[in-house]
């Protein structure tokens, strides 16, 4: 590179402040250190004491034990990540503020607005990370942190059994008056899934004018290749206008072009946690045929709290840098002292409002971003005084 287009390269880079430099690379350290220390703490709490006990009952062998450690981890730096936030805020600007380096910014007319600056651009940083690291990391790893939990229990057929599956299938009607209306177009019903196959089927047909077919068959199975069902000995009744039977034909294998979501319905039957964004989506449309509504509002607030939870770590960093900003000097200890309360009191409020938004007392969009909002009030207000 030449020196002009090295000076013009330069140009264009984001001209960052000496004192903007310098905080951000105090912030670091106590970052890493909090995300290091959160991590095995949650690992320990939330993971470890489980699987012993499990070794202790089970016979739950030790490579299993680290291996289902492992995969945990990454869901464990994903809570640690706005909990370090906090944490490195809280200690370096407590820090700079007790051997008086905020005083001296303060007394050339830096505001402390300006101060906390490098500290929120940090936030949103880590909730980029965040965000990028329950996508593409922490479903995958929890789910096949499950998996190998199964296996080795051998339950492995018991998490992809299911019984009395019953997907409704709807449609939609236009109306002499041009307005469309939903209908039940279709009623599928299984009295157990084995892993491999449907069982004891009953489907009920309502897609011309009233009930038109029942069939009822011991069991079926979705045909990957031509996309439908094949289902095994059976019976199809075909039912006239008038109520009666038209037609009544036996078969040993019938392929029905079905939809396939009452498989999708017990395949995807797995924790929100296991799911990323696009995935929790998907399975929001299976289940929103099946009209429960008590899954589908759990499932809009958890697709709605994994958008909002990453900004937390914006409202734990003003949080943070503004408590710092104090004038006397906080210990180590007792900045996370100070961070444990903090994060234990946002938790608590994240819960409350997880817990109205499934019971439908506020909108899903509302209930995951009510923490954030209540976070970023306190945070502005803590600010402004500490500006006054």
């Amino acid at each position: 590179m030449t020196f002009k287009a090295y000076k013009s390269f330069n140009y264009w880079l984001p001209r960052i402040s000496v004192m903007d430099r310098y905080i951000a690379m105090e912030l670091i350290p106590p970052f890493i250190f909090g995300v290091g220390s959160f991590s095995s703490l949650g690992v320990a709490i939330g993971t470890g004491f489980d699987l012993v006990r499990q070794v202790a009952e089970s016979g739950l062998g030790l490579g299993i034990l680290f291996k289902v450690l492992l995969l945990r981890i990454p869901q464990f730096v994903a809570y640690a990540l706005p909990m370090s936030t906090l944490l490195g805020t809280l200690m370096t600007y407590s820090r700079l503020s007790g051997d008086s380096e905020l005083i001296a910014l303060r007394s050339v007319g830096v505001s402390i607005y300006r101060i906390v600056v490098p500290a929120v651009l940090l936030s949103f940083l880590v909730t980029g990370t965040t965000f990028l690291f329950n996508e593409f990391v922490v479903p995958a790893a929890n789910y096949e942190a499950t998996a190998t939990l199964d296996r080795a229990l051998i339950q492995e057929q018991v998490a992809l059994k299911g019984e009395n599956i019953i997907y409704p299938e709807y449609g939609e009607k236009k109306l002499l008056n041009g307005t469309k209306k939903k209908y039940l177009k279709r009623l599928f019903y299984a009295a157990e899934f084995d892993g491999r196959q449907m069982n004891k089927l009953t489907i009920l047909d309502w897609s011309k004018e009233g009930l038109n077919l029942i069939v009822t068959s011991e069991s079926g199975q979705w045909n990957i290749k031509k996309n439908i069902w094949d289902l095994f000995n059976g019976t199809s009744y075909s039912i006239a206008p008038d109520s009666s039977y038209s037609k009544i034909a036996r078969f040993e294998r019938l392929e029905a072009e079905l939809s396939r979501a009452p498989l999708d319905l017990v395949e995807k039957e797995r924790n929100s946690d296991e799911m990323n964004l696009l995935q929790a989506i998907d399975y929001l449309k299976v289940i929103e045929s099946s009209r429960d509504e008590k899954k589908i509002l759990k499932i809009r607030v958890r697709i709605h709290e994994k958008i909002a939870f990453p900004f937390i770590c914006v409202v734990f960093g003003l949080i943070g840098s503004t408590l710092g900003n104090r004038p006397q000097r906080t210990g180590k200890a007792t900045s996370f002292g100070i961070s444990l309360l903090v994060v234990v009191t946002y938790y608590a409020l994240f819960i409350v409002c997880r817990v109205i938004g499934q019971v439908g007392i506020v909108p899903p969009l509302l209930a995951a971003w009510l923490p954030n909002v209540f976070g970023l009030v306190a945070g502005g207000w803590l600010l402004f005084r500490a500006a006054k």
